[in-house]
């Protein structure tokens, strides 16, 4: 059995002006005359509801002039739109998380030009540790210990920090009430 109904038009009264009736209806629901003489055409005006609220609908179209008849709305049409809804939604996910997987592999790229170009850099810088002012040498009681090979923190906290606000974007995509802002 169908939970919702809706006003569907049939045919105006024998002696009324659609014109008159049209802005009658307009004026009275405040919605344009557009709206109202797509309602004439067969298009909804109303949305789907209970079967009370239909039939004062139906009363207030009849107190105008219009006859009109209820008809059943299954729940499986409503469920239909709400599924394409969905799916909607879905293949905009599907967008966004493709254009982020497109952006991580730019980035990688990128990070691999600039590792590939650090060594040559460093070749090309003169060595700034031999002077000729500094000939002596230095009395240290420790011997030296070469410094430590740079690492890539920032690079990679750079990345992490991308993928972690990524993951943020994709959840607020797939779950918007999670966040109320």
């Amino acid at each position: 059995m169908a939970d919702n109904f809706r006003v569907i038009f049939v045919e105006l009264a024998q002696d009324v002006d659609s014109k008159t009736v049209c802005v009658n209806l307009a004026t009275k629901l405040k919605t344009s005359e557009e709206k109202v003489a797509l309602f004439f055409k067969g298009k909804p005006l109303f949305a789907p509801n209970n079967k009370d609220k239909a039939l004062k609908q139906a009363k207030l179209l009849a107190s105008l002039g219009i006859n009109c008849r209820l008809q059943a709305v299954s729940s499986a049409a409503q469920n239909s739109s709400v599924s394409i809804a969905n799916s909607l939604r879905d293949e905009r996910i599907f967008d966004a998380l493709d254009y982020i997987t497109s952006s991580l592999i730019r980035l990688e790229e990128k990070l691999e030009d600039l590792e590939q170009r650090l060594p040559e850099a460093q070749l090309k810088i003169p060595d700034e540790s031999v002077d000729e002012w500094q000939s002596d040498d230095l009395m240290l009681e420790e011997d030296l210990v070469p410094p430590k090979k740079r690492s890539n923190i920032l690079l990679y906290s750079l990345v992490t920090t991308a993928v972690i606000l990524l993951i943020v974007l994709a959840v607020y995509l797939v779950f918007p009430n999670l966040f109320s802002f």
